[in-house]
């Protein structure tokens, strides 16, 4: 018959239980935990919550190992480049705009940061802190045009398509110009801006050539520019 054991001491030297602990756990460099972040943000298509990370059947590293190196687990995303959903504060994410802007060159869209959704805050997170994506470009210093301001720049903007295409532009090359410089309204923005009950993007074009007539430049009933109207 088995003795009965004795009971565990329940006094811990703390430094001999730390050397236990190391022992036990793979180290990790910085960089690996990273990597394993940005990884698992690739595999879900967010950055991950700590949870979503601790279920995460790929994931290499503990939850707290992250934190144990970089001391919060939103620390740990901020440096890999994953901005927490719900914990940047009103000045951070006004900065991240600004930051994009700058490598840019120009004020971000909601296609911009649709494309970069892995490494800047989303425009729903804008949109509930500032009420718009617009909101917060204003706040953050970019130029937001509205309204009447917004159908001004596009019919300057379709005024120039027009004398680089030599004709009046089709919602095709609008879209194609816009691929070249998504600072541009889409083609359906533009559409939406004329309050019409049908054939919006006819009573652009139309609007469009009374801009070009402004400028001098006679367009013929086919949308074509006369040549003598392009410079």
């Amino acid at each position: 018959m088995a003795r009965p054991r004795k009971r565990a001491q329940l006094r811990i030297d703390e430094a001999e239980l730390a050397a236990f602990r190391a022992g036990l756990r793979r180290r990790y460099t910085n960089e690996e935990i990273l990597e394993e972040l940005r990884a698992a943000a690739v595999r879900l298509g967010r950055s991950p919550t700590m949870r979503e990370f601790a279920r995460d059947p790929e994931a290499r590293v503990h939850p707290q190992t992250v934190i144990e190196h970089f001391g919060t687990w939103n620390a740990a995303k901020r440096t890999a480049g994953l901005f927490p959903r719900r914990f940047l504060t009103r000045m951070e994410l006004l900065e991240q705009l600004r930051r994009l802007g700058a490598e840019l060159g120009r004020t971000p869209t909601a296609r911009d940061l649709g494309d970069r959704r892995r490494s800047v805050p989303s425009v729903s997170l804008y949109a509930h802190t500032f009420g718009s994506l617009g909101g917060a470009l204003r706040e953050a210093g970019f130029e937001v045009l509205q309204g009447e301001e917004r159908l001004e720049r596009a019919i300057e903007q379709g005024a120039e398509l027009a004398q680089t295409l030599g004709r009046l532009p089709k919602m095709a090359d609008w879209a194609e110009a816009r691929r070249a410089n998504p600072a541009w309204l889409s083609e359906w923005q533009v559409y939406r801006l004329l309050d019409v009950p049908r054939g919006a993007w006819t009573a652009f074009q139309y609007l469009v050539r009374e801009r070009l007539r402004e400028d001098g430049v006679e367009v013929l009933p086919d949308g074509a520019l006369e040549a003598r109207g392009l410079m």
